[in-house]
């Protein structure tokens, strides 16, 4: 029996390249669409077919989708210069993505997207979000997931479709939560805020177990879940995990909330000097200065058998190892 297709965007990166390998070790064939093959990223070295283009790229989109079993869509762009960029990679990539999947492969078994909490928001008070919640994205890059949601559900009686809101995310080669851990390696604990704050905090290796279930599970079709930790956790609970793991004192410093937004303005400015813009913007702050980034993920528990399997002080402890041993502190 031939091997299953998967083909995936973002694969390079931090989740992408963490599914990759989870796919391969189900059996799968993978294929991969890249903006450099001089360029694999964490793809170098694995049996997977690279094909050279982006989001733009019709022609390497169709290849990558043609025949293929099942197609993620990882890619994203989590910063950009201005909220048109944020649109366009965002919505308009995977309007790409999902019209090409419908005119090459209509025997397609499913189109996974991956979006984010923030396309609906923060939850309220110490309520989390659940998939009945009404979206009300705070930020240009929130609004840009949501779009691209719609695009893919415009499609769900054309194909098999899920879409899926990710909670924030931490574990080896990630980028996002490496600038926390650094801090902490170097002895310094930043807070935002003087009230407590509660987040959905799930490892690499939990998400990509939720992606592929997503993925297989006929039950899935047409249906949009949250993926986060079952817990829910306080920045000062990470905080004593991380000195656990770390063996070390940290200097606690709360940062307050306005002072958050004056830095953020600043990284902003600065970045528009710089060949990349920055994540940290003035848009940002709104999401690093909220109380509850909580979701529900109940239904993807009933429907696909979802679970955490990872606790906080194993994912911590994995997390850590793969900064130092890969010398990123």
């Amino acid at each position: 029996m031939a091997a299953l297709t998967a083909f995936v965007t973002g694969g390079t990166g931090f989740i992408g390249s963490h599914l990759v390998e989870r796919l391969l070790a189900r059996g799968y064939a993978v294929r991969c669409l890249v903006r450099s093959l001089s360029k694999p990223g964490y793809l170098k070295g694995l049996p997977v077919e690279l094909i050279e283009g982006d989001l733009f790229s019709i022609d390497a989109i169709e290849r990558g989708t043609a025949g293929a079993d099942y197609v993620y869509h990882v890619a994203g762009a989590v910063a950009a210069r201005s909220k048109e960029e944020f649109f366009r990679y965002n919505r308009d990539g995977t309007r790409n993505m999902i019209e090409a999947a419908v005119r090459v492969n209509p025997a397609l078994k499913k189109f996974v997207h991956i979006s984010s909490q923030t396309a609906v928001g923060p939850g309220t008070g110490t309520t989390p979000v659940n998939e009945s919640a009404v979206p009300r994205p705070l930020t240009s890059y929130g609004k840009s997931k949501l779009a691209s949601e719609q695009e893919v559900l415009k499609h769900a009686s054309a194909l098999p479709v899920t879409v899926l809101r990710v909670s924030a995310v931490y574990g080896p080669r990630d980028t996002g939560t490496f600038s926390y851990f650094q801090s902490a390696y170097r002895g310094l604990e930043l807070l935002i805020g003087f009230k407590e704050t509660y987040v959905s905090l799930v490892h690499s290796d939990d998400l990509v177990t939720g992606i592929v279930l997503a993925g297989e599970s006929p039950k899935a079709n047409g249906q949009i879940y949250f993926l986060g930790s079952e817990r829910y956790y306080t920045w000062d609970e990470i905080g004593f995990v991380t000195r656990s793991v770390l063996q070390r004192k940290l200097f606690r410093v709360r940062v307050p909330k306005p002072l958050v937004f004056v830095i953020a303005g600043i990284s902003e400015v600065a970045s528009k000097f710089k060949a990349r813009p920055s994540v940290l913007n003035y848009e940002k702050a709104y999401d690093l200065t909220q109380e509850n980034w909580c979701c529900d993920v109940t239904k993807a528990k009933t429907d696909l058998g979802y679970r955490q399997s990872v606790s906080l002080e194993e994912g911590v402890r994995s997390t850590v190892r793969w900064y130092i041993d890969n010398k990123w502190m």
